[in-house]
């Protein structure tokens, strides 16, 4: 059932508030939490589509900010949210981008708002005691070791650059995530000097109505899955 908007002017924020700091912590969780309306759910997921043309209207820095506010606290192992993205949206950062791309994907780098670079930093391990001041210097030193780190980061950085799809649709932003590129390229030229390497990239914008291709089918539950 779709929830009927709420005017903000009419809510008694105060009240709201007050009756929220009343609620013990341990059922302030049960309160809150509720399954998302139909609406939400199609634009999350079964009405979402993966744009490959994009209209004119552009992305403020702002919305680019927010987007990273929610995508941020999406779990990844032990808080370690190895994930390092660059935005590219300036026409220089496009042309550079695009040139390491596929010749399928090349206009729609320079057609789209922002492109985002999904990359992981191998070097994660250094902000462990920020991320995890509990046992910090305990996780620093297993996540120096290069396979832990590898394996961490690149698994990891994959489920934050889900989490940005996800985010960003929520926002009404619509995502054109690709592969289809020189990742050592891309690494030498948005990454020189430092131990990140790229995953993958996301066009991010408004896109054309109409232009998706026509929807293809999906695994069904027992295809995809079993009980055990």
């Amino acid at each position: 059932m779709n929830l009927p908007l709420l005017d903000s002017g009419l809510l008694d924020t105060d009240r709201l508030s007050a009756e929220f700091q009343s609620v013990p912590a341990g059922r302030l969780h049960a309160v809150t939490k509720s399954a998302l309306p139909t609406g939400s759910l199609d634009q999350l997921f079964r009405q979402a589509r993966t744009y490959n043309e994009w209209s004119s209207r552009e992305i403020d820095e702002w919305t680019i900010h927010g987007l990273y506010e929610l995508l941020k606290w999406g779990p990844t192992a032990a808080n370690s949210s190895p994930a390092r993205f660059v935005w590219v949206k300036s026409a220089e950062g496009k042309a550079r981008l695009s040139a390491l791309a596929m010749d399928a994907n090349r206009a729609k780098i320079l057609a789209a708002p922002v492109t985002v670079i999904i990359g992981y930093d191998l070097a994660f391990a250094e902000t462990m005691p920020e991320l995890f001041p509990a046992r910090g210097e305990m996780l620093r030193e297993f996540y120096r070791e290069p396979t832990a780190a590898a394996d961490t980061a690149q698994r990891n950085s994959s489920l934050q650059g889900a989490y940005l799809i996800i985010a960003a649709r929520a926002l009404g932003l619509d995502c054109g995530p690709m592969s289809g590129f020189d990742n050592a390229g891309v690494d030498r030229e948005f990454f020189a000097g430092t131990r990140i390497q790229s995953n993958f990239i996301c066009s991010l914008g408004y896109g054309k109505p109409g232009t998706p291709f026509p929807r293809n089918p999906r695994l069904s539950f027992d295809e995809a899955g079993r009980w055990a």
